[in-house]
């Protein structure tokens, strides 16, 4: 039977497993699917693996499958297509479906908290300041990174992929969403330091924050 320490992330990893099979069902476009979910895929993998030997804060494993939720809704509608970014969309009387922008914030927010605890824990940098800066410049580089993805697939399954780009006719699409990653990572920093340094401080082994 699993430690009460272990029911948290075994419980998260099985609520994942099962949103994940419930955006395959009926998913409106399964190559879009496939490509919007791998990197929750990878994931669920990976995080087994490593939770003994790197065990999450609470504060990350949650964020984790929150942006897990939000990645595999969009896989299975289409980030275009998302219903609840029409009813956004309506309520604003915005243009367009709104979601995958949430979807670019969600990932610069939730990833910047990942790279503190990496970073933190493998004692990586040393102060504030610099650990601000690496995080950041982490985030944005990973956003900037992925829209290169989205390109690729666009010049190798030209209109196949136009469900997997989203911009929805937007020019300046890849700029909007690096934007948002940016203000993501620099929300997360902002907001959930102190609650993430409790957090880390009370992991043992390598919980020690130094000051962070």
């Amino acid at each position: 039977m699993a430690r009460p320490h272990e029911r948290w992330p075994l419980l998260l990893w099985l609520l994942c497993a099962l949103a994940t099979v419930g955006s395959f069902v009926g998913a409106r476009d399964r190559a879009t699917w496939w490509m919007e979910a791998l990197p929750v895929m990878a994931g669920m993998v990976v995080l087994p693996l490593t939770w003994r030997r790197f065990p999450l804060t609470p504060l990350l494993a949650g964020l984790l499958l929150v942006h897990a939720l939000i990645l595999l809704l969009g896989a299975h509608y289409t980030y275009a297509e998302v219903p609840p970014g029409f009813w956004v969309r309506d309520w604003l009387g915005l243009e367009r479906n709104h979601y995958d922008r949430l979807g670019h914030f969600a990932q610069g927010f939730v990833p910047a908290v990942l790279a503190r605890e990496i970073l933190i824990r493998h004692r990586v940098v040393n102060g504030r300041g610099w650990l601000f800066l690496y995080v950041q410049a982490l985030c944005m580089a990973f956003s900037a990174f992925y829209e290169m993805i989205e390109w690729w697939a666009a010049e190798a399954l030209g209109e196949d992929a136009m469900a997997f780009v989203g911009s929805q006719g937007d020019v300046w699409d890849a700029q909007w969403d690096m934007f948002l990653a940016t203000l993501g990572a620099l929300a997360a920093q902002l907001c959930l330091a102190r609650l993430h340094a409790r957090q880390l401080s009370a992991l043992k082994p390598g919980g020690e924050t130094q000051g962070l």
